[in-house]
């Protein structure tokens, strides 16, 4: 008895230190497809995604293929995602190829080949970034705005 006893405490805290490896193992696995929302629209013959609230959903878009622009929208010190920003993606001066409303978290755009100006704004504070758009790996931009409303 005393053997099983002094077995049991090292698997104890073995199982104990597993945990979150196994937590994180855990978030790996399929998605819920029942609660992601996310559908594929179009503007101006421009196909996209926006959304990513909640964990599936989140990880529902970031498994799609196919979009060459990736834009992820953040504020505050943790970085937490925001669903609320209006997004302009401009192909040259004054010629806009889409324009969004309360986008994100994230929104993939597939967009032609070409040089993009993104404008990002949130609460009236504007962020801009560009992207030269091409047949290589997908452009990632991160928005990134300091408060935390």
């Amino acid at each position: 008895m005393k053997s099983f006893h002094s077995l049991m405490l090292p698997l104890a805290t073995v199982g104990v230190l597993m945990l979150p490896a196994m937590l994180q193992a855990a978030s790996l696995g399929p998605i819920d497809s029942s609660g992601v929302q996310v559908q594929r629209q179009e503007q101006n013959g421009i196909a996209y995604l926006s959304g990513g609230i909640g964990e599936d959903e989140s990880r529902a878009i970031q498994q799609t293929t196919g979009y060459n622009l990736h834009m992820t929208f953040s504020i505050g010190t943790e970085n937490k995602y925001i669903p609320d920003v209006d997004v302009v993606i401009q192909k040259a001066p004054r010629q806009t190829v889409l324009t969004l409303s309360q986008a994100g978290p994230l929104v993939y755009v597939q967009l032609p080949a070409g040089k993009y100006t993104i404008v990002a704004t949130r609460n009236g504070e504007e962020r801009r970034d560009t992207a030269d758009i091409g047949s290589g790996a997908a452009r990632n931009l991160v928005f990134h705005w300091n408060g935390d409303s």
